[in-house]
């Protein structure tokens, strides 16, 4: 109880420090959102009609030293990370260098002949069949796998449906996507991202969450136990191409920006990202190519959450709408990102009901 009473008071002193503000209906459904859910610091951005609406921090990104969260505190973003990766694809598409309805086999020279008929679209959106490492042994970022030895690992595994034949979320398939991008590309995963992403976004703070590297301004992970905060466990799972950016929630809006012009990618392929993939006998199963495309509250709905440990992350997109509402903190709880933007999206469909005669 000393604990929750101590968590509180960090957050109150936190916002006596940051000094007088307007308050408004998010700041102050965020800070009772924090208190109740005991999330240490979280940042956001609204964009409006293509214009920044609102950006704020609040609380801490890190607990023991009283860090404060600001706009330039850099946040794991999770399985975001997986429409980047994506993004990928069509940019190789768009210069010829693969084709999404390639068959992956393509692309290396050993692969378990229960592959053969996966495609690059079976990885993009989740129909491959082929097994998630996701809590396997073996895949720990302490191992550094190489592609060879993943592919390897993964090998014996059957797979968990002919490929095209059902939807299971799959965080091997997108680490086989970055695989792809480097064998296609002849760069490694992260200078592709560097260079064809990031450095033309201006994305600057954007790079591989790995421990060894210095990452100004990062923000600490914290997990809970018997209802307090914890440090994360650092006994990590190798995520790269599935989960591993990290970044500071206003270059993930650079990125959001970027979708709504042509700068990166043609209209096509953002179509094709946005478009439900479908199953062999024709169902559309809600997920693109690295986007979930369902509708909330009987609104278009372009989004995806990431959670890692001690993470959650949410880039929320209403297309209809104009708005975007990106969402990062430093807390465990699944899901809470997108409850938290969707929740936030939410006051603008209500604003613009009222408004309307």
């Amino acid at each position: 109880m000393k604990q929750i009473r101590l968590f509180t008071l960090l957050l109150l002193s936190f916002a006596l420090l940051a000094g007088p503000v307007r308050a408004d209906k998010v700041d102050a459904f965020i800070k009772a959102e924090m208190e109740k859910r005991q999330i240490p610091g979280l940042a956001l951005v609204i964009v409006r009609d293509g214009k920044t609406a609102k950006s704020a921090a609040y609380g801490f990104s890190n607990l023991e030293h009283k860090t404060p969260a600001t706009l330039n505190t850099v946040f794991e973003i999770g399985s975001v990370t997986k429409q980047i990766t994506a993004a990928g694809i069509p940019l190789l598409q768009q210069e010829g260098k693969l084709l999404v309805d390639d068959k992956i086999s393509k692309f290396f020279s050993e692969l378990p002949p229960s592959w053969t008929n996966v495609t690059v679209r079976h990885l993009l959106n989740h129909t491959s069949g082929i097994k998630s490492y996701t809590g396997l042994n073996g895949f720990e970022l302490t191992k550094k796998l190489t592609q060879k030895q993943f592919i390897a690992a993964l090998a014996p595994l059957p797979l968990e449906f002919a490929p095209g034949e059902q939807y299971k979320y799959n965080n091997s398939g997108y680490s086989l996507l970055g695989y792809i991008i480097e064998n296609a590309s002849g760069k490694n995963y992260w200078e592709f991202l560097g260079e064809r992403i990031f450095a033309p976004l201006g994305m600057t703070t954007a790079t591989n969450r790995q421990p060894s590297i210095v990452v100004p301004n990062r923000a600490d992970g914290y997990e809970r136990r018997d209802g307090q905060p914890i440090n994360r466990d650092y006994d990590l799972t190798d995520i790269f191409s599935a989960g591993a950016i990290v970044c500071t929630v206003g270059d993930l809006a650079k990125w959001n920006a970027a979708l709504d012009s042509d700068k990166l990618l043609s209209a096509a392929s953002k179509e094709q990202m946005w478009t439900s993939g479908k199953l062999n006998n024709g169902k559309a199963h809600g997920y693109g190519f690295g986007w979930r495309v369902e509708p909330y509250r009987d609104h278009n709905n372009i989004g995806h959450s990431g959670s890692t440990s001690g993470f959650s992350a949410s880039l929320q997109r209403f297309p209809d709408d104009k708005l975007s509402v990106i969402l990062l903190c430093n807390s465990d709880e699944s899901g809470v990102a997108t409850t938290l933007a969707r929740t936030i999206a939410g006051f603008h469909f209500e604003r613009k009901n009222a408004a309307q005669p």
